[in-house]
């Protein structure tokens, strides 16, 4: 199954995906939350509210996608959790050798971008960078849970572009700033329910296309850390809660490991897509300065 969050006015609002049309839940069913992350944090089956809204669907209850204004799948994540340098083959382009323990970063949620919106070009930068990335979405409060029974806290995954300022990166060995430029974490476009993919969202292709250029071919076995290795070293640390999010890692091929260095610019337009979850598409634009 799938959902999408779309936006209505200034409110993002959650609906299930049935064929080319959308349902709104909260609509049809008022127990489920308009929000994301408010309806799985209140313990809500998606999956089972998603099938009888596409049951008592009629339609004048339904949407069509194309056009629609979408928002962030998790419009507002509690968190949001990145690994860095966890595909084999992307530690080797950056001259690293393969890290000991997962090196992990924050994003703020003003970073996050919908499909389809344009990604502003950092006024300060030339180096706006490309991430083709897996995102998992967590569904139940985890807190020091166990490899083998990691992925049963998983709801969904979706696509994710972590676009990077590259020489803002940089600036500090904790890379925090230059991954948190307003609207640079593309998230979308659609939060397909765990059960959909193979277990861990293992053996799917992923690509990254830079005006249809393909920049990046990997495929999500080729992870340093999966998804439960993932989320059972996050647990140690800290509590997962549902609707968090976490970017599990871009494979080799980022702009800035070309020679000459590949540097996304204003007119271009990037994709990123995952075998069974979706096309992520965003163009870029120059930040207008006030």
């Amino acid at each position: 199954m799938k959902f999408v969050s779309y936006r209505s006015g200034a409110a993002a609002r959650l609906a299930v995906l049935d064929g080319e049309h959308v349902i709104d839940l909260n609509r049809l069913l008022p127990e489920v939350p308009a929000d994301a992350r408010q309806a799985l944090l209140a313990g809500i089956d998606l999956a089972a509210a998603g099938r009888r809204a596409i049951e008592l669907a009629g339609p004048a209850d339904r949407q069509a996608l194309d056009g629609l204004a979408l928002a962030p799948v998790v419009p507002e994540p509690g968190k949001t959790v990145c690994l860095g340098l966890n595909y084999y083959d992307h530690a080797a382009e950056s001259g690293r050798d393969k890290p000991v323990y997962p090196w992990f970063f924050l994003r703020a949620t003003t970073s996050l971008l919908a499909h389809g919106e344009p990604a502003p070009r950092p006024v300060v930068s030339e180096k706006f960078d490309y991430e083709a990335e897996l995102a998992v979405v967590i569904g139940k409060r985890a807190r020091h849970v166990k490899e083998e029974d990691a992925l049963d806290y998983v709801f969904g995954y979706a696509c994710f572009n972590d676009m990077s300022v590259r020489d803002y990166q940089k600036r500090t060995p904790q890379w925090t700033i230059g991954k948190n430029f307003d609207r640079s974490g593309a998230f979308g476009p659609v939060l397909v329910t765990s059960d959909a993919l193979p277990a861990g969202g293992a053996g799917l292709r992923i690509q990254s296309r830079l005006n249809g250029q393909v920049m990046q071919d990997a495929n999500t076995a080729d992870m340093i850390w999966n998804v439960a290795e993932t989320i059972a070293l996050l647990s140690e640390c800290l509590t997962l809660e549902p609707g968090d999010v976490i970017a599990m890692g871009t494979p080799a091929g980022v702009g800035q490991s070309r020679v000459p260095p590949v540097w996304m610019k204003h007119g271009d337009t990037i994709e990123v897509e995952i075998e069974g979850v979706g096309l992520l598409v965003n163009r870029i634009e120059d930040e207008a300065q006030s």
